[in-house]
């Protein structure tokens, strides 16, 4: 086991963990005590959170498993890799300098309300494919019901991950996702998005596409390379260029934002998703609009309004 901790005063702008895994970005992250999104507004838990990586994404080439908890000023972690304090980095966008984020973001009386409450949640940077596969699980879903989605894939088309006298199970590969059934994807209450993440999956195996491919495109190109998969629109597509690609520009308009459009930035409301993207993102600060998007989202979710 490797062990150590991240001092969260060398951070800019600080850090809130619970905020960060549980404000709805991020699906591959779970609780040792099984409270993931139990009660959105109790915060200040020192809870141990994991996640599983897949081998794609590991230094080591096998898959790794990183548990970590923030207690005071610090954040601890345990995990079955050396390497888990640039992974940590990496996923949880430590090197995002949040003060300057804020800083360079509009003076926006539902941004600073939004800040006060959960200052320090960062966005996260998911595997590609995880990430595209967990918003087409979304689809009409609340948080919790999209997270039990992603652990049932996990456990039973993941590779199991043996660390500290316990299994964990990284998120499936393509192949294996590919190779299920509709019906048995069914079985593990996919609903209607079954054949989307079968016929998705096969797309990724067969190499006819993959969403980290995205990744160097203009925003709007990138956008629309995602639509190629089976079950993503355009709302899916920011959802993966935001938490995973790196897009922070991006504004997924899901029903929160539509409401905050609606609410606070009517003049926003065009023509179709393009058009009221563009006009929502330019309001929001343009480069880093998909941060202040987030602290709305989270914000308006939890009943903050």
């Amino acid at each position: 086991m490797h062990e150590g901790e991240i001092p969260l005063d060398t951070l800019s702008g600080g850090f809130d963990m619970q905020a960060t895994v549980e404000s709805g970005q991020t699906y591959l992250w779970d609780r040792a005590d099984d409270r993931m999104f139990e009660d959105d507004r109790a915060w200040g838990s020192d809870a141990w959170y994991h996640t599983a990586l897949p081998a794609s994404f590991t230094p080591s080439g096998d898959p790794e498993v990183i548990r970590v908890r923030q207690v005071d000023d610090t954040l601890q972690w345990a995990a079955s890799t050396p390497h888990a304090p640039g992974l940590l980095t990496h996923l949880l966008r430590l090197d995002d300098d949040l003060d300057a984020i804020m800083d360079a973001s509009p003076d926006l009386p539902l941004f600073d309300r939004a800040v006060d409450a959960y200052r320090g949640m960062r966005l996260v940077r998911d595997p590609a494919f995880a990430c595209l596969v967990s918003f087409i699980c979304s689809a009409q879903m609340r948080v919790e019901r999209i997270h039990g989605m992603c652990r049932r894939l996990a456990r039973e088309y993941g590779q199991p991950v043996e660390f500290d006298g316990e299994t964990y199970h990284a998120f499936p590969t393509p192949e294996r996702l590919a190779a299920a059934t509709e019906a048995d994807l069914r079985d593990l209450s996919l609903g209607y998005r079954a054949p989307y993440v079968q016929r998705t999956a096969q797309l990724v195996a067969d190499g006819e596409g993959h969403p980290n491919a995205a990744r160097d495109l203009p925003y709007e190109e990138a956008r629309e390379y995602l639509t190629r998969f089976v079950g993503v629109g355009e709302k899916v597509a920011d959802c993966v260029l935001l938490f995973s690609l790196g897009f922070l520009e991006a504004v997924p308009l899901d029903t929160w934002i539509q409401t905050a459009i609606a609410d606070y930035f009517p003049e926003c409301d065009r023509d179709g998703y393009t058009e009221t993207s563009r006009a929502i993102r330019e309001r929001l600060g343009g480069d880093y609009a998909g941060y202040v998007q987030t602290y709305f989202f989270f914000h308006l979710r939890t009943g903050g309004e």
